[in-house]
């Protein structure tokens, strides 16, 4: 359904009057599954696309407060959540606003430094109780999970693969990526850690947004942006501690979403897809070679 300025000006004058006289604007990068706004300064209107990610806010509104106090880095935390209408048929929320720009490579001049502290704030996430919280399931497509669930996606995609792709590879990284299953007891992940969703000022990670797909599990998938993003120098950094079969599952979500991604309309989309399938199958060579030997 189509979210505009004048539909969230309506939500916020009928259900929170007091805020009437403050500012809507697009945010400068909306998510996929939620359109967000800017309200005033301080504070931004987050509301699902469709009603496959209805529920991320009513989880989100339970969640968030409790990982906000763990974290040492500000997150997006509701301060109100709003009620479905006729017009717009979701629960919604509004946000503290947290400043930063989105993560790209050039805001970051010491990528190796950066890895580190998005690796730490994984690990602090990790450390919080998990008593209660949501399991993989729809809620959050799976994540935390093993990356099997998405098994017959990749070999629906192996039936048509692009001329560039070497299948036989695919097919060795991929079995590599299911073999295994986290043995620990589920910790707490974000589920889309991605560039959009982290924040940086002066060259450092200041902030982490959009906990729409959290839950716990395997923390395997918050670490796919080690291929999607990082370059060979950085990636150690931020896969540092981690066991050899939880980087080969991370492996598998970043080559799973890549795949899936490969021909996706957006070039931006299917631009990253190729980086990401690039520096995965040079990895391939630098070290799953070597096994071979």
């Amino acid at each position: 359904m189509e979210i505009t300025k004048e539909l969230v000006r309506h939500l916020i004058d009928s259900q929170f009057p007091d805020w009437k006289q403050l500012e809507i604007c697009p945010v400068a990068q909306s998510g996929h599954d939620n359109r967000t706004f800017h309200l005033g300064s301080k504070m931004v209107v987050r509301l699902p696309s469709s009603p496959a990610y209805a529920a991320q806010i009513e989880k989100e509104a339970a969640w968030l407060p409790v990982l906000q106090k763990n974290l040492s880095l500000p997150i997006s935390c509701p301060v109100a959540l709003g009620k479905p209408t006729d017009s717009y048929p979701f629960p919604w929320s509004v946000n503290c606003y947290i400043q930063g720009e989105t993560a790209s490579d050039q805001n970051i001049p010491h990528m190796g430094s950066f890895a580190a502290e998005l690796s730490i704030f994984l690990k602090e996430l990790q450390e919080i109780s998990t008593e209660g919280a949501p399991l993989p399931g729809k809620h959050n497509f799976f994540r935390g999970a093993s990356p099997i669930v998405y098994h017959q996606q990749v070999e629906a995609v192996l039936k048509q693969p692009d001329k560039d792709w070497p299948v036989p590879v695919i097919k060795r990284i991929w079995e590599r990526a299911i073999a295994s299953e986290w043995q620990n007891p589920p910790v707490w992940l974000h589920g889309d850690i991605a560039p959009g969703n982290l924040l940086v000022q002066n060259g450092h990670l200041c902030g982490v947004i959009d906990f729409g797909i959290m839950g716990i599990g395997d923390p395997a998938c918050d670490y796919a942006m080690a291929w999607s993003f990082f370059d060979r120098h950085s990636r150690p950094c931020f896969l540092h501690g981690l066991d050899s079969q939880t980087i080969d599952r991370a492996r598998g979500w970043a080559l799973w979403k890549a795949l899936i991604t490969y021909h996706d309309p957006n070039p931006k989309v299917s631009d990253n897809a190729r980086h990401t399938c690039n520096n995965i199958f040079q990895e391939y060579n630098n070290i799953f070679m070597e096994e071979i030997k």
